[in-house]
């Protein structure tokens, strides 16, 4: 097991009103598999701690990590880092951490990526690392969001869908283009990703979205076995 080490901020990227990306620089970072996460360490000046869980958002790129933060409503920590963490301040980090919820592309299996909301940002790794080693292998994202300005890295899912099926499933207000009417997910959205024994079924989002899809993903056949999840709130 890692131990703490310092980690300095060194980019902010909004992704929407509550959701933003970090991009900070951590000497000597080991490395890390698609789908880890890693602890974030608060220490304030009286020598409070807070201690919070967030998923990295890229696949390993040197001493530079990625992670995704969705400020919760009267949050004590991901408000903080969000919008009011410096650019250039330091803050610790424990990891990688996670060994279930992960994929690679040694594994040349087809992929289902199911996210909800802020879910994606796993996901967004896993996702990265397929595009850039140009897997033959099917790939399939279904990501559900309440509306359009919920979506989290909105431009590069349209670059990806040159490559890879991305489809888009709106649960409260859809734009007047979409095909699909807002709701929940359903069996049908699941129609073009027909199960196999192969089919690498990732899921991560709040908790009753994953039971959600989790449970229609063994409805529509996909093997118990292959289907992965993490979840939140």
């Amino acid at each position: 097991m890692h131990g703490w080490r310092r980690a300095r901020l060194t980019e902010r990227t909004r992704q929407t009103s509550t959701g933003r990306t970090l991009g900070l620089e951590v000497p000597q970072w080991p490395g890390h598999l698609p789908g880890q996460h890693v602890d974030i360490r608060l220490t304030a000046a009286d020598g409070y701690q807070a201690v919070r869980s967030y998923s990295l958002a890229a696949p390993a790129d040197t001493d530079r990590i990625e992670l995704g933060i969705q400020a919760a409503r009267g949050g004590e920590v991901s408000p903080y880092l969000a919008d009011d963490l410096p650019l250039g301040a330091e803050v610790e980090v424990k990891g990688p951490l996670g060994g279930w919820f992960v994929w690679t592309p040694q594994e040349p299996v087809p992929l289902l990526l199911v996210a909800g909301g802020s879910g994606i940002v796993p996901l967004m790794a896993m996702l990265r690392a397929r595009l850039t080693a140009a897997s033959d292998e099917p790939c399939t994202l279904l990501y559900s969001v309440r509306d359009p300005d919920e979506v989290w890295y909105g431009t590069e899912l349209d670059t990806a869908e040159h490559h890879v099926r991305v489809r888009r499933l709106y649960t409260r207000l859809a734009p007047d283009n979409s095909r699909r009417p807002a709701g929940r997910m359903t069996e049908l959205d699941l129609r073009d990703v027909p199960p196999s024994a192969e089919t690498r079924c990732y899921v991560c989002g709040p908790t009753g979205f994953v039971e959600h899809v989790s449970a229609l993903l063994l409805a529509t056949g996909h093997a118990p076995d292959q289907i992965r999840t993490e979840r939140f709130g």
